[in-house]
């Protein structure tokens, strides 16, 4: 029979661990940095592309991943002995307005790639998926932790793809996560597989409150620290530091103007991030390279990267035609990549 003691201390709010908040402004740090690369990259410093290619791709995935699993530790310790649901909408009132106010802002200043479904919108509907699993019992949160992390795995390293459809391209439907060639944005967090470390940092916290680590790691303080103080007001940071960073990569542009782009680099670079969307990265480089290559042959490059020849050109299409047919030994594509302006 349980004692009262331990059922006290079962049901007893869990102590603020200074750790978490300390992650979190980590997260933050790190985030405003990769966002600053974004900026130089507007500015003309970096080539376009660089924010959505390499190093700094796995970087910014390892930040979302990081906010996400911490929003779902978060979540649990703020719930616990029983969900406070005034804080909790509140809360969500917060977010949710935020992600209104991005979308909002950058719909008028980048229509083209305007965020209709970033961290802040997946943060508040997984909010709210969330509290709901808070009140199942924990091994049906496990199971649909394991199923996400599977599905994750499988679509990712096993069969890329396998679980996207044309069918969930439309943007009220891309938010899901199962689209083929979800519209550009300049930031898309869809909740599959996004909802994995979310998930995952529900299950994990639930876990450690079966044992005394919650106790042993608030005795560790570290909640005085000036990230842990960022960590505590992580909404305003991430609304105020985008603008100062960019007016600051402004500022750079007055002091040390940026280098003039290597059109041929550009070109490339453009057009491997559009192709990959749909197809391989080998695919793209050999189709990106083809067609520069007969581009310049034609002495139509100069014509294209000025808009001048538009990407409707039955001499483009042509030599698209002729690059896709010549890629070997893939599959033919589905849809015929063709040039990026």
């Amino acid at each position: 029979m349980t004692s009262p003691t331990t059922q006290a201390t079962a049901y007893a709010k869990p102590p603020r661990i200074g750790l978490v908040d300390t992650a979190r402004g980590a997260a933050l740090i790190a985030m405003a940095t990769y966002h600053f690369s974004w900026d130089l990259e507007f500015m003309g410093y970096l080539a376009p592309g660089t924010a959505e290619t390499g190093w700094l791709k796995i970087y910014a995935r390892a930040i979302a991943t990081t906010f996400l699993f911490i929003v779902g530790v978060s979540l649990v310790l703020s719930s616990r002995p029983e969900i406070r649901w005034r804080a909790f909408w509140k809360r969500f009132g917060m977010i949710a307005g935020a992600a209104v106010l991005i979308s909002a802002a950058t719909m008028y200043f980048v229509p083209g790639e305007w965020i209709y479904f970033g961290i802040l919108h997946s943060i508040a509907v997984l909010s709210l998926i969330g509290v709901v699993f808070l009140r199942l019992p924990l091994p049906v949160t496990l199971l649909v932790t394991l199923a996400l992390l599977v599905g994750w795995i499988a679509d990712t390293f096993v069969m890329p793809g396998v679980l996207d459809s044309h069918l969930f391209d439309p943007k009220y439907l891309a938010w899901l996560g199962f689209a083929a060639t979800p519209d550009r944005s300049n930031d898309f967090v869809p909740l599959f597989p996004w909802a994995t470390p979310f998930f995952l940092g529900i299950v994990l916290t639930r876990l450690t409150f079966l044992t005394s680590l919650p106790q042993r790691l608030a005795a560790l303080g570290t909640g005085g620290t000036w990230l842990a103080w960022l960590g505590r007001h992580s909404l305003a940071f991430y609304l105020i530091h985008q603008p100062v960073l960019i007016t600051v990569a402004y500022g750079l542009t007055f002091v040390v103007a940026p280098p003039k782009p290597d059109p041929v680099a550009t070109y490339l670079r453009q057009c491997n991030t559009s192709c990959t969307v749909e197809q391989g990265e080998a695919v793209c480089r050999s189709f990106c390279q083809c067609t520069l290559d007969q581009l310049q042959a034609q002495q139509l490059f100069t014509q294209f990267q000025a808009g001048q020849v538009k990407a409707d050109d039955e001499r483009i299409m042509a030599l698209a035609s002729q690059c896709s047919a010549q890629i070997e030994p893939e599959p033919a594509p589905q849809s015929e990549p063709r040039p990026q302006q």
